[in-house]
């Protein structure tokens, strides 16, 4: 059996006099496709690091096989300023030298990735890009390296359902291994070959299991479960030894001292036990105002255009009580502009916006600009003294710290200083402090473990007021919504039912020949077309499928091993790919021609 191509044995990691995790051991193999999952704080993005070389364990190893090609991904890209797309590509290739590309090789090289990565433009400007294109081309940058192994840090945060979509078909087709960090479960569940938790909760300080997330789920609690009646046993012997050093053993022969050292031994097991099963979660609880106005926020035939480009039009809808409207759209839809419509920020170019009157919103902005990052904790999460006021009640700060998981000791560090997911549970608990009609959530879930997630589902549900919600997170916005408006980015919006609808009627294009209804192709002839259009109707469900079979294969190609090695084949399978794109929107587009003429 080969080595493994990474290696990290034993590693421990502190941060002044907080241990992150101690004797941790990871190996990565051939082909491997690792989520790595875990509480804000345990270390995950550490771990990435130290297993990128960034960083040096303060003990154990680490150990990469010769000659292995290790790339990372941060959370945050950074980019030169003043580069465009196909030059930070460029500049990512190895130097030019004897055993280097040459011009050509090199031209071909950087084309094919910026194809791969989505990009029509190599020269558009880096700043001019929205925070997923960022995410792309610092995925694109690491790919033009030919990595053995990639390690991502949350790699879908600022994606789109495309970009996601996209990155999950790269991951599942690359020759390379991955380790993801991630707390997209639908990601984890498509793309993942194992899975892997980092929590104290387990005797190593980490559980791995093959299998996507939800295998993972299940063998992780058939392990809990085990570990619970592990404790459960250990309490019952304890109790045992317990009552009978009670009754005052006499440690005068060797046989009652042995006993008496097991006693203690086997209680510090159970505490050691207790401690691993002993679970915090963050408590997440929006305050609803309780207001029953039927119709909170009612937006009629509104429209809005920002740099030249028409984002939605003529858009109607009305927010009431105990709706949860999901927003859905490609990134640059439309989004956040709509939310910030409907909070007054901006004004719509045409229609109208009327709100109760006294409405009281509460707006989760995705940038998090209402945190000072040289505040100190206690302000950040909303003190006025030393205590917050919920629910009309006063509570001490260190009992409102403790609720999203801060440490009394933490009160005065810097904001700045805490991780993405842990300000942004700052962000919430000082919405939590505001009644509210209206909630308008945007991006909230970025950096948020799954543990934080789950309980802020569980509150958005609970949630007797309006919600509006724009994320990334597919479950989430599957599970929440009760409605969602889908934006298309060219001014059209369309109400779905929920996700699963809106993500099926884009993959399946206007008029789109469905593969699973053959009955939707009456095989008697349209009276209105002309004979010979005729019969290319009836053939082309045929056609179509066709079409669609070769694109397949073509899409196969593309990501073979010799081909992905290989500069030149590479980009003349991509532009074979391409070319069987182009045929198959060719024959839709031509369907729905003949469609029109024959209704």
């Amino acid at each position: 059996m080969p080595a493994p191509l990474l290696s990290v044995m034993g590693a421990g990691k502190s941060f002044g006099a907080a241990p992150l995790f101690s004797n941790i051991s990871i190996h990565i193999s051939e082909g491997e496709r690792l989520g790595l999952i875990g509480p804000n704080g345990s270390g995950k993005s550490t771990l990435l690091k130290i297993m990128a070389g960034m960083l040096e364990p303060d003990n154990g190893t680490r150990t990469v096989r010769k000659l292995t090609r290790i790339a990372f991904v941060p959370q945050e890209p950074e980019f030169e300023a003043g580069m465009t797309a196909g030059k930070v590509l460029e500049a990512a290739l190895p130097e030019r030298g004897t055993h280097g590309m040459d011009e050509a090789e090199r031209a071909a090289a950087v084309s094919v990735t910026l194809g791969k990565a989505g990009f029509a433009d190599g020269n558009a400007a880096v700043e001019s890009l929205s925070g997923g294109w960022k995410r792309r081309l610092s995925i694109a940058r690491e790919l033009i390296r030919n990595p053995d192994v990639l390690l991502l840090d949350e790699p879908t945060n600022h994606l789109d359902l495309e970009g996601i979509l996209w990155l999950e078909k790269l991951v599942e087709a690359a020759p390379f291994a991955t380790v993801i960090v991630s707390h997209d479960r639908y990601f984890l569940e498509n793309a993942a070959t194992e899975v892997a938790e980092i929590n104290r909760a387990y005797p190593d300080g980490m559980f791995r299991a093959e299998g996507n997330y939800a295998d993972f789920l299940e063998k992780r609690e058939a392990f809990l479960e085990a570990q619970s009646e592990q404790q459960a046993a250990l309490a019952n012997r304890v109790r045992r030894e317990v009552e009978w050093l009670r009754r005052g053993p006499k440690a005068r022969t060797g046989k009652s001292k042995a006993r008496i050292d097991a006693a203690h031994e086997l209680m510090g097991e159970l505490a050691e036990v207790s401690s691993r099963n002993r679970k915090a979660a963050t408590r997440i609880d929006f305050t609803a105002s309780g207001r029953k106005t039927k119709k909170l926020i009612r937006a009629e035939g509104i429209s809005k255009r920002l740099g030249g480009r028409e984002l939605f039009r003529d858009l109607s809808f009305s927010l009431s009580p105990g709706m949860r409207l999901g927003l859905a759209g490609p990134n640059g839809s439309g989004k956040t502009t709509l939310l910030r419509v409907l909070k007054g920020e901006l004004n719509a170019d045409a229609g109208t916006i009327e709100r109760a009157d006294g409405l009281r919103i509460v707006y989760f902005d995705q940038g998090r600009e209402q945190l000072d990052p040289a505040a100190p904790l206690r302000e950040g999460l909303g003190a006025h003294g030393d205590s917050v006021i919920y629910r009309d009640r006063s509570m001490h700060i260190a009992g409102w710290a403790k609720r999203f998981l801060f440490r009394p000791d933490q009160l005065d560090t810097p904001v700045g200083r805490f991780s993405g997911g842990e300000r942004a549970r700052i962000v919430i608990a000082r919405l939590m402090l505001q009644p509210a009609d209206v909630l308008l959530l945007d991006e909230p879930t970025n950096d948020l473990d799954i543990p934080t997630l789950e309980v802020l589902e569980e509150s958005l549900t609970d949630f007797e007021g309006a919600l509006v919600l724009v994320t990334h997170d597919r479950y989430m916005l599957d599970r929440v919504s009760t409605v969602v408006l889908g934006l298309n980015g060219e001014g059209g919006a369309e109400v779905f039912a929920d996700y699963s609808q809106w993500e099926q009627a884009r993959a399946v294009k206007p008029a789109r020949v469905q593969k699973d209804r053959p009955e939707a192709y009456p095989s008697a002839r349209p009276k209105k077309l002309a004979y010979l259009e005729a019969r290319e109707w009836e053939q082309m469900e045929e056609r179509i499928l066709e079409a669609e079979q070769s694109l397949e294969v073509a899409r196969t190609a593309l990501h073979a091993p010799e081909v992905v090695s290989d500069g030149l084949a590479l980009q003349q399978r991509y532009a074979e790919m391409q070319a069987a794109e182009a045929e198959v929107e060719k024959l839709y587009a031509r369907w729905a021609e003949l469609e029109g003429k024959k209704s």
